[in-house]
């Protein structure tokens, strides 16, 4: 018997479009492939898994003396054939001839096994997901009995070997939200590298401009970096603008289907590649995909033990349905406090068209708001304790479900009463995170779908009140007390006309009638008091706190903020604790004490500062202005200004909530525009306020500000043309351009920006153009 093979070493195919991207997941791909021998590249379909390992393979081809082996299985269905067609790739085939006119077969297993055995080969198994288990018993097997074989194969699972490392591949970066797309750092950024390089194959003449650019920034974060998607979108470049293609994505599925004739039938539209990775579920998995689909952002297990089991999925199984469903690349993990599992839009997408078709999805949208509902509760309940801080991020990590259920909630005929309730126990969170117009719109909305009188919608109103008076809208929050007024008159309830006499002493406090603020929020201590209506309680001390300061009546704002810190202390409380600091801060500071002003509105942020509370942030960064205004360095108080004055700007409200601290404002600013001259105080009140929040907080509590993270003496390890680079990249030029200006190699180019930033410790060219304005500063 012999053996025949190819002379040629590999079959790796040549590339016919570019590659962009994927730095870091090539370079952890030949890491671990240099140290383990069997890699799988998992991901969603459509994700970059094949030409990530393509360009793998080709990196390390010079490592395999033997050879590197593309096996394509996509289209392969029959798992007997799998040994068979890897032993084709090799061009295996047996001549033997035991007698004349008899033929010996030999197995393909056994083909492969003498072939592989003495050589040093790379075999790349793409498209294992469909036949996982033939896959998995080869390669064990071939790896055992061939010391020089690596494999690294792709998969939208793991094959379950046994020393197999898995690498997910994520999408490829998208624009930040965050931060308005510009000309110069809008191609850095890979998923839109990826769809301007399509483009230009699709109308040569494509190129970003300012016209454009928001558009196609907004089709990257649409499909969620998926590259597959990203080429889709380019192709219909041949018929459409970049406008065009982003407001006919409200159907994906049906825009994105212009796929290469070359691709396999999966990948040449989305809905046919998510169709294969749904296909290859179990029915228990699909019905669970169906019904994740009610959570917005991620979730958590628990939430999808409640939420999702029953109707044919019992409670005990789901903890291995999702664990099945993470390992088939549906659900993606999220690790960190809590593990947390969230899907992409676009599978989600095609989930919520299964649930519709089942007939659940209202069900089990209700199901999903019950938990919200649940969730929202405990956290009113618990308010007032230790646990607030944990609730504040809990339910900020919830919001995008809380959200829905809310819509939910307004949407589906009567249910509005419950979105009513759930809005109003959502106040507290809205209120302390600063998000005053979205708690307003959540309320305004609630209470004109239940307008007959009743106890829920009257709290409704008070909460819908006091966040439109902290917005300085005045007439609408007299408007909201007295509807609330006559709904207590209706009712004939105590406690609700106890709530609205709070209501309307805020509301006089708001119109700059102190006196009879402070009259109205006297009357209703002692009820809620006897009613323990902590939060309540702590809403009037609180006030009458400022107003007493305001007023000049010191003693009086003390005592209250020491009743506050009776409750508040002792059940661990942060937020009111908080507000109180600030209100003595402000009563001692008017009495003349800055030094101990400034501490206590300092501890007061420092408290703040653990619950992201903006609205607060705020009113310290004020304070802390006011105080600053009469000291030796007036540019600290300009600074805090316009750090206040941006925060104030993001959350929709003023200092002029309160007339008299409009009146400190004021003040403050004409001080230190006089002390630093127009010029000056323009400059550094722009400074201010281009402090980023956390940049703010560090200025106004004095701290030492955090820089980029870079090794101790990394300059002196970079060689001078590696510096050359740095500041070029710092200039935002390309590695091609950067080749251009140099007169090097575009790889070369490359191969610098990719030491600079292992050098450097760093991970983006944005962080390397931070570490060289910090080294040009610091030589100025």
């Amino acid at each position: 018997m012999s053996l025949i093979a190819p002379g040629e070493a590999g079959n790796l195919p040549v590339e016919l479009t570019s590659f962009v991207g994927r730095r870091r997941e090539v370079t952890e791909a030949k890491r671990v492939l240099s140290v383990s021998r069997l890699v799988t590249l998992i991901g969603f379909g459509g994700i970059g898994k094949s030409r990530l390992a393509l360009r793998v393979a080709a990196q390390v081809r010079r490592s395999f003396d033997d050879g590197v082996w593309l096996v394509e299985l996509g289209e392969l269905r029959d798992p007997e054939l799998v040994a068979h067609t890897v032993a084709a790739v090799l061009g295996l085939r047996e001549q033997a001839t035991v007698g004349p006119g008899d033929h010996s077969a030999c197995p393909p297993m056994t083909l492969l096994t003498e072939y592989l055995a003495a050589r040093h080969v790379l075999l790349v198994l793409d498209n294992c997901e469909h036949l996982v288990d033939p896959v998995a018993k080869l390669v064990d097997a071939l790896l055992r009995a061939c010391p020089g074989l690596r494999v690294l194969t792709t998969s939208r699972q793991a094959l379950g070997v046994g020393g197999e490392v898995t690498l997910p591949v994520p999408p490829l970066p998208i624009p930040d939200l965050a931060q308005p797309p510009t000309l110069r750092g809008l191609p850095q950024v890979p998923a839109v590298a990826l769809f301007v390089e399509r483009a230009v194959a699709v109308v040569p003449e494509f190129c970003l401009t300012a016209d454009n650019l928001d558009a196609v920034a907004q089709i990257c974060r649409r499909v969620e970096g998926l590259p597959l998607a990203i080429e889709l979108a380019a192709a219909r470049l041949a018929a459409l603008g970049p406008q065009e293609i982003l407001n006919r994505m409200s159907n994906r599925f049906r825009l994105l289907a212009a796929g290469p004739r070359s691709a396999p039938t999966r990948q040449r539209t989305l809905q046919a590649s998510i169709e294969w990775s749904y296909e290859l579920c179990t029915r228990a998995e699909q019905r669970l995909w169906a019904r994740l689909t009610v959570f917005a952002g991620s979730f958590e297990l628990a939430a999808v033990e409640d939420v999702c089991a029953g109707d044919g999925l019992a409670p005990e199984d789901v903890l291995d349905l999702v664990t099945s469903l993470v390992s088939k690349s549906i659900l993606i993990r999220q690790d960190g406090a809590h593990v947390r599992y969230r899907m992409l839009d676009t599978l989600s997408e095609y989930g919520q068209d299964r649930l519709r078709e089942s007939g659940q999805e209202t069900a089990l949208r209700r199901r999903h708001r019950d938990w919200c509902a649940a969730l929202v509760a405990g956290a009113e309940a618990e308010w007032i304790s230790d646990r607030q801080v944990d609730w504040f991020t809990r339910l900020e990590r919830e919001y995008p479900n809380l959200r829905a259920a809310l819509e939910f909630c307004l949407a589906e005929p009567g249910e509005a009463g419950a979105g009513l309730r759930m809005a109003t126990s959502l106040y507290p969170y809205w209120f302390g995170r600063g998000q005053l117009s979205e708690g307003r719109y959540w309320l305004d909305h609630a209470l004109a779908q239940q307008s007959r009188p009743s106890v829920d919608r009257a709290r409704a109103l008070y909460a819908d009140s006091m966040l439109a008076g902290q917005q300085n809208d005045v007439a609408a929050a007299a408007a909201l007390v007295d509807e609330g007024e006559e709904v207590a008159k209706q009712l004939d309830d105590a406690s609700t006309h106890v709530l609205f006499t709070l209501a309307a002493g805020y509301v006089a406090g708001y119109q700059g009638d102190l006196s009879r603020s402070v009259a109205l929020l006297d009357t209703v201590l002692d009820a809620l008091r006897a009613g323990n209506d902590l939060p309540r309680l702590l809403d009037a001390l609180f006030a009458l706190a400022v107003y007493s300061g305001v007023r000049g009546d010191a003693a009086r704002a003390l005592a209250c903020h020491e009743e506050v810190l009776a409750i508040t202390e002792p059940r661990g409380e942060v937020w009111y604790r908080s507000l109180s600091l600030w209100a003595l801060g402000l009563a001692v500071w008017q009495q003349g004490d800055s030094p101990r002003a400034a501490g206590l509105v300092r501890e007061s942020l420092r408290l703040k500062r653990l619950i992201e509370d903006l609205l607060g942030i705020a009113w310290c960064l004020e304070a802390l202005a006011w105080i600053a205004a009469g000291a030796p360095d007036p540019r600290h108080a300009a600074q805090l200004l316009g750090a206040a004055q941006a925060l104030w700007h993001t959350i929709g409200a003023s200092p002029a909530t309160v007339r008299p601290m409009l009146a400190y404002h004021e003040e403050c600013e004409k001080r230190v525009r006089l002390a630093l001259g127009e010029r000056a105080f323009r400059t550094v009140f722009q400074r201010g306020g281009d402090l980023a929040l956390a940049e703010a907080i560090t200025c106004a509590l004095n701290e030492k500000p955090q820089g980029v993270p870079a090794p101790a003496g990394a300059a002196t390890r970079l060689t001078p043309r590696e510096q050359e680079v740095a500041e070029l990249v710092a200039q935002g030029l390309t590695n091609k351009q950067i080749a251009a200006r140099l007169v090097i190699s575009q790889r070369t180019a490359e191969g610098h920006v990719e030491n600079i930033l292992a050098k450097l410790g760093l991970t983006t060219r944005t962080q390397v153009a931070t570490w060289v304005a910090e080294r040009q500063e610091s030589r100025a």
